[in-house]
């Protein structure tokens, strides 16, 4: 489980797709050193899913806390199968506030190539 080695491809994979999606896709943060490409499908479960960028959601660390309430469900050692339709609704909620912020981000991206 924790302590899974990851493969010496894991840097240039979590690069590239947080190029792609710079952004927590729960909620809007957009600050480099709070994000984080989290697995859908933890690796340690399945360790042929760690590089495939369609098993990736960037999720934040900021104050949202989005990567540990929305991706692991407020426990580490859980993870959350629903963290995509999750993270929209969440996203839209916020987008639905009258505070004035304005979050643009593309869900129709295709990922990149590596």
């Amino acid at each position: 489980m924790f302590g899974t080695p990851r493969s010496g491809k894991w840097p240039k994979v979590r690069k590239a797709h947080l190029k792609f999606q710079p952004w927590c896709m729960g909620c809007g943060c957009s600050n480099p050193s709070q994000l984080e490409a989290h697995h859908i499908i933890p690796f340690w479960i399945d360790k042929t899913q760690e590089l495939i960028l369609d098993n990736l959601i960037t999720l934040c660390s900021s104050k949202s806390r989005c990567h540990f309430v929305i991706g692991h469900l407020s426990n580490w050692v859980s993870w959350n199968v629903n963290v995509k339709k999750d993270a929209a609704i969440y996203f839209a909620k916020l987008e639905k506030k009258p505070d004035g912020r304005q979050i643009i981000r593309s869900r129709n991206a295709s990922p990149p190539k590596i």
